[in-house]
């Protein structure tokens, strides 16, 4: 996995895009990038994470950035409509 695109720094606004690790860093990352981004944004997060990723992003924690709408189409995508995700703080 490389870096984060130079097209995505407008997310990351507030970090130094050479300190960011995906992989220590990508709870962050997707929580940023699933609520804030763009269409394309979000593929190339699909992209360099993978929905299996994501959906884990979803069921294994709620992040505090994420809101119900996202969470609401995230389900619907992954089609785990069924499944218990925490609830965000």
């Amino acid at each position: 996995m490389s870096g984060i695109p130079e097209e995505l720094r407008w997310l990351f606004w507030n970090v130094d895009l050479e300190a960011i690790d995906l992989v220590r860093n990508a709870d962050a990352i997707l929580g940023r990038v699933l609520e804030r981004g763009r269409l394309d944004d979000v593929r190339w997060l699909v992209r360099t994470f993978g929905l299996e990723r994501i959906h884990a992003f979803f069921f294994t924690r709620a992040h505090p950035e994420i809101s119900r709408r996202t969470r609401a189409f995230w389900r619907a995508a992954l089609g785990a409509r069924e499944e218990r995700w925490p609830e965000p703080p």
